[in-house]
């Protein structure tokens, strides 16, 4: 079934949890990410990020992840992840997709307040949520080898927090306080006083962008401070290729769908993994 992302994140306040919020660009994470949540029996969310175009146009992802989460018993929102402008979140709600983030954070505070706006207003015309984002983190979900450190200078501001989400009306704030998108190349940093300012300032569930390969004691210390909703990507797809190399090492494997079997398979272990411990985090 499909639900809103307000209530998937009223379910996660409730519980004292935090809701998976896994990318699924290829059909593979689609399929073993439906699986995992229907064994844990959690909302989860389902997202396409703007950067992932390149692997998969949205409509076409869009359309089984509309399929497949409708049919399943298990409560799913199915997210626009990283929108870099307002068409591009409206062709998913077109899609058929009912939630979306727009990630303005490298704009001008003024500038990124006035899109976030924009893409609200479309929203709130369908009855969909928003997501924003406020401070900036570093790395990619491209599988850029290069991701970088978190850099303090780029946290997000509690008061500007406060100010961002009274002027754009946004259901869930996304920012920076340690993490980084894709591979942790060192150990992160990450600022639990900063959280609890965060979430006392904004008013709205917390988002951790950058929640792949952190360790089950930090995502339950976040979730402890307020954090209400954590991306899933990098290690998810790492799992995937690691999986692909060592079937096709065999010369005995000549076709893909033994590489497609064994990918959903080390995906669904994973994101099984990842759920189950924000989870458990409310326990």
């Amino acid at each position: 079934m499909i639900i809103g992302l307000s209530e998937a994140l009223s379910y996660g306040e409730r519980h004292g949890i935090a809701i998976a919020a896994v990318n699924t660009p290829f059909f593979e994470a689609l399929t073993a990410t439906i699986a995992a949540a229907e064994r844990i029996g959690v909302p989860v969310i389902l997202q396409h990020a703007q950067v992932h175009e390149q692997v998969v146009s949205i409509e076409d992802i869009g359309a089984a992840m509309v399929a497949l989460a409708s049919r399943s018993e298990c409560p799913f929102v199915i997210h626009v992840d990283h929108g870099e402008d307002i068409d591009y979140i409206a062709r998913g709600f077109e899609a058929g997709f009912n939630s979306a983030m727009f990630d303005g954070s490298r704009l001008p505070f003024e500038e990124n307040v006035a899109r976030t706006r924009e893409v609200v207003e479309l929203a709130a015309g369908r009855g969909f949520g928003v997501e924003g984002e406020l401070g900036v983190m570093l790395g990619n979900e491209n599988g850029d080898p290069d991701q970088g450190i978190a850099d303090e200078a780029l946290y997000t501001d509690p008061e500007q927090a406060r100010e961002f989400v009274a002027r754009t009306g946004v259901g869930a704030l996304a920012a920076s306080f340690g993490t980084v998108h894709g591979m942790y190349h060192r150990e992160p940093h990450l600022s639990y006083p900063l959280i609890t300012e965060l979430v006392d300032a904004a008013g709205v569930p917390l988002v951790m962008h950058g929640g792949s390969g952190l360790s089950d004691e930090e995502y339950r210390r976040c979730i402890e401070h307020g954090v209400r909703k954590i991306n899933y990507y990098t290690y998810g797809a790492k799992v995937a290729m690691d999986a692909a190399r060592e079937v096709t090492a065999d010369p005995d494997v000549l076709l893909f769908p033994s590489v497609a079997v064994a990918a959903t398979r080390a995906v669904e272990a994973e994101v099984s993994s990842f759920i189950r411990t924000l989870a458990d985090s409310g326990k």
